[in-house]
């Protein structure tokens, strides 16, 4: 699928970072000397990497990453070296995956294990078990050899780690308790 870009938004100018910092961004400043080619937008494309900073080692082995987002019906391939967070990649790349905290606590950003390997030590969200079971967190999840995920509803890994501790049942309204309750105020 092609992505129609208009002509004055065709060339994006580099970070400012890069500006400051690179030789080759130096002409900038002079619009005609940058080169534009229409952009493409196709999900399953290879990505290359480049860190959450724009760079990356090459001494840092890089591994590649497919996520299968069940609810946008895409899938996405992209590079992520072994340092890097999957979810943190992905967006320096464009590439949308879900996620809310960023800090490995809650379950939107989990995805089951299909093949492959996923460090994350600083998964707080998931516990052991769903873990020995093949569910990760993206946001803090470092891929440790070729890896293909799928994403999941954030409800149904909820109620996979807590369901046994609220299974009884939905918790009804007592409104005797609630009167007592409010009487105490």
């Amino acid at each position: 699928m092609d992505l129609l870009v208009p002509p004055s938004s065709c060339c994006r100018k580099p970070p400012l970072h890069r500006q400051l910092t690179s030789s080759t961004y130096n002409n900038t400043r002079n619009p005609s000397s940058l080169k534009c080619r229409p952009r493409k937008t196709v999900s399953s494309e290879l990505q290359t990497t480049a860190g959450v900073n724009g760079s990356y080692s090459p001494s840092i082995p890089t591994h590649k990453v497919t996520v299968h987002d069940r609810f946008r019906g895409v899938v996405h391939e992209f590079l992520v070296p072994e340092d890097q967070y999957i979810l943190h990649t992905a967006e320096s790349q464009n590439i949308t995956l879900p996620f809310a905290c960023r800090h490995g606590c809650c379950t939107s950003c989990a995805v089951r294990i299909k093949s492959g390997q996923i460090k994350q030590p600083e998964a707080l969200g998931i516990s052991a078990e769903l873990k020995s079971k093949g569910y990760a967190l993206l946001c803090v999840g470092y891929p440790s050899s070729d890896v293909e995920v799928e994403t999941q509803d954030e409800d149904e890994v909820y109620w996979l780690q807590f369901g046994r501790y609220f299974a009884r049942g939905p918790v009804e309204r007592d409104d005797y308790a609630l009167e007592l309750a409010l009487g105490d105020e």
